[in-house]
């Protein structure tokens, strides 16, 4: 029987996305108000322990998707949706009156929760949708992503004005406590306004649980590592990496965040549409190509290199007569008249070039696309010197600027910041395709792993940059990751086993006519 789409169903998908909207705002505050309180050194803390901060909400929303899923699909998601609302309304409220890193870290676990709203809604939402429409059903849905770029865009702005412009440091406390008002107050249109509707088919625990030993479901949790948690890890991490390396204010940098998320969410509708159309695989194919060639690019860390130059070598043997940053001039010992003279290349000749360099007028260096260099050469010998022909008078500098242009780094941002998103639907699509009847648990499962991504991801970022002291060291690592699970999706399709990943020639035949 063909299910019908009515109002019911508008209305549950329209609630349902406003409320993970609003807790994946709240389950992302951390990456703004943290770093708001280190850099006005109300608290010192370690770019380590930030990254804990940042990633355990994101850890407990994602190890709870699971559980969440199976109640969803046993009970219904009305009320799990409303439960987590609430729930999560609790410690963020208490944030406001946290002051050591123990406390944070305790309560960063509390409205961790808010996280796992997203199996919740997946499932509820798929079951007001034919199977045709679920993938358009389910981008819109994954769309409130953007809950993100509102906490990014927005949450800067009201501390500086709820701070008096950094006055008064204290009313930062008021940030939580809205954003605790505002999780109960979208629990309450929640529970008002939607229907409760649940899965036909009773199901026991074990059944639930059949579909988690089968290797395809792993593997696009792995998918979701990489298009998922890598959106959550970044959407937290770039913040102080744009205050640390481009020298932006926090209000700044949550702009430009906002403009890495915020298309990151609503593409994501994009992403369900081509994936009804053309298929996940080919979908998921040309996010992860794309993905790889911009966090390649990516790489080149912002950098100023001193390195030697070209130097100046005695012609003759004699006695250096005169010294000075431009000219060195030396006698021959035969003869008093004749001299020579070896003009330098100074430091000023370069001045303009000079300007440009990392620390120096950075907000006034213009436009930068490709490594600029400065020469010069500073004299090694005194005045009286006795040098022999082929002798090092003058040593040559030079120093290597590459800039990483901010605005071309934020277009590959940016860039990646939508394939992500388009990539976030595809995976789901997959999971609707392959498993109608249980959704709630494989896409648990999925967003489990995938939001594991998000509290990794932050605290690898914290210990790569500790080590390496390069913050690009991030793109580097999310590259690597992308270009395993290319190859991985290529290898599983390509063969009849792989592994543990093993895909039956069946699977391979279901998956080309479901394409």
């Amino acid at each position: 029987m063909e299910q019908k789409i009515s109002g019911l169903s508008y209305r549950a998908l329209i609630l349902s996305t406003l409320a993970f909207t609003v807790c994946f705002a709240a389950w992302m505050i951390n990456g703004v108000l943290i770093t708001y309180l280190v850099n006005n050194d109300v608290f010192k803390w370690s770019s380590v322990e930030i990254g804990w901060l940042l990633g355990v909400p994101v850890l407990v929303g994602s190890v709870l998707r699971l559980p969440v899923g199976m109640l969803t699909d046993k009970f219904g998601g009305r009320w799990v949706m409303a439960i987590i609302l609430f729930l999560s309304a609790i410690p963020m409220f208490f944030l406001s009156q946290a002051n050591s890193y123990g406390t944070f870290l305790f309560l960063s676990f509390g409205f961790g929760i808010a996280g796992s709203s997203f199996a919740s809604g997946v499932a509820y939402t798929s079951l007001w949708f034919p199977a045709e429409k679920q993938g358009t059903a389910l981008g819109i849905f994954g769309a409130g992503n953007i809950g993100a770029a509102l906490t990014t865009l927005f949450a800067p702005n009201i501390l500086r004005l709820l701070t008096n412009n950094n006055t008064q440091i204290e009313n930062w406390r008021i940030l939580p406590q809205l954003y605790a008002a505002l999780l109960i107050v979208t629990g309450i249109i929640f529970l008002l306004f939607t229907k409760h509707k649940k899965p036909s088919e009773v199901k026991t625990f074990s059944q639930r649980l059949a579909p988690l030993k089968q290797a395809r479901v792993w593997r696009f949790g792995l998918y979701y590592f990489v298009v998922f948690g890598s959106f959550v890890a970044l959407t937290q991490w770039l913040i102080p990496y744009y205050v640390n390396v481009y020298s932006m204010s926090i209000v700044t940098a949550g702009f430009m965040t906002t403009a890495f998320n915020l298309p990151s969410g609503i593409i994501r509708i994009a992403g369900g549409v081509l994936s009804d159309k053309v298929g996940a695989r080919m979908v998921l194919y040309w996010v992860f190509g794309v993905c790889i060639v911009c966090l390649v690019l990516l790489m080149p860390p912002r950098v100023e290199i001193r390195t030697p130059g070209q130097g100046i070598m005695a012609t003759k043997s004699g006695i250096v007569e005169f010294v000075s940053d431009s000219l060195i001039v030396v006698g021959d010992e035969n003869s008093e008249n004749e001299k020579m003279a070896f003009p330098l290349q100074t430091k000023k000749d370069g001045a303009d070039q000079a300007n440009i360099r990392f620390g120096i007028h950075h907000d006034k260096e213009g436009f930068l696309f490709l490594p600029t260099t400065l020469s010069w050469q500073e004299p090694i010998v005194q005045q009286g010197e006795k040098i022999s022909k082929g002798q090092l008078i003058s040593k040559g500098i030079t120093e290597v600027y590459f800039q990483a242009n901010k605005w071309i780094f934020s277009g590959l941002v940016f860039l990646v910041g939508i394939m992500f998103g388009i990539g976030s639907a595809a995976v789901f699509k997959h999971i609707s395709n392959y498993y109608p009847k249980d959704i709630g648990t494989v896409g648990g499962i999925v967003g489990v792993i995938g939001g594991l991504g998000g509290f990794v991801d932050p605290i690898l970022f914290g210990y790569l940059l500790t080590a390496t002291g390069v913050w690009t060291s991030c793109w580097i690592y999310l590259a690597v990751i992308t270009l395993i699970s290319l190859a991985l999706m290529r290898f599983a399709i390509a063969h009849k086993r792989v592994g543990v990943f093993s895909v039956p020639r069946e699977t391979i035949m279901q998956e080309k006519e479901k394409k």
